[in-house]
């Protein structure tokens, strides 16, 4: 079974977290302060861990730096702290992504099974994804919608690419601009949003609410599948 570290002070919200996952079949433990989320880190080797950054003992970033010492454990954070920069502090620290609350379990629950996924051997069968629009064949640089393939430009793909890869997972937009068009961009977030947009076109059922390549305003970009 999976293990979970629950890392929340506030009783109603562990004991729901506990409830959920448990339904769930996932194993679960529940610290209520950074010390306690530590020890028990270092004792029961948890999968994930669900950590609240607001702590009565260290702030949710010190855990944060305090696991990633010593282990690769894929971190998500469950925060009232809605500000861009909290979010970003979190991430640099080495969090694996940030669901702000008050959260939907169903949302929370796919970020982890995402979190999850990232850190699991990759299998060959895993470059190939599936969805209920389009197939993504990253060996052979192939999507097909409808029975058709699609033409993307060399730019396109190295883009849609790197989302997929990395899917699940909050892309920033400069290391995104850097991947793609090389270490001399940074800056040049328009190129973004214009790809972007072409993207959805060829690939979104909807391209004004996009279903798989999800914006996080001011942020970067996420592929969800």
């Amino acid at each position: 079974m999976t293990r979970v570290l629950v890392v929340e002070d506030e009783p109603p919200i562990a004991r729901a977290l506990a409830i959920n996952l448990r339904a769930r079949h996932y194993e679960v433990d529940v610290a209520p302060d950074g010390r306690t989320a530590l020890d028990l880190a270092a004792t029961h080797h948890p999968d994930v861990v669900l950590l609240d950054l607001g702590l009565p003992d260290l702030d949710g970033t010190e855990v944060i730096a305090g696991l990633r010492g010593w282990s690769d454990v894929p971190i998500v954070v469950l925060s009232a702290r809605a500000t861009s920069d909290d979010k970003v502090e979190a991430l640099d620290a080495g969090a694996d992504d940030y669901v702000t609350k008050p959260f939907a379990m169903d949302e929370l629950l796919a970020r982890l099974r995402a979190a999850l996924r990232r850190t699991a051997p990759v299998a060959e069968s895993d470059l190939v994804l599936v969805t209920a629009d389009f197939t993504i064949d990253l060996p052979s640089r192939r999507v097909v919608r409808d029975g058709h393939d699609v033409h993307l430009t060399p730019t396109e793909w190295r883009l849609l690419e790197v989302l997929v890869r990395n899917r699940g997972r909050l892309v920033f937009q400069k290391p995104l601009l850097q991947e793609v068009w090389g270490p001399a961009y940074g800056r040049e977030t328009n190129y973004l949003r214009v790809y972007m947009q072409q993207l959805r076109r060829k690939l979104e059922p909807e391209p004004a609410r996009p279903r798989y390549l999800i914006t996080e305003p001011g942020m970067g970009y996420r592929f969800e599948a």
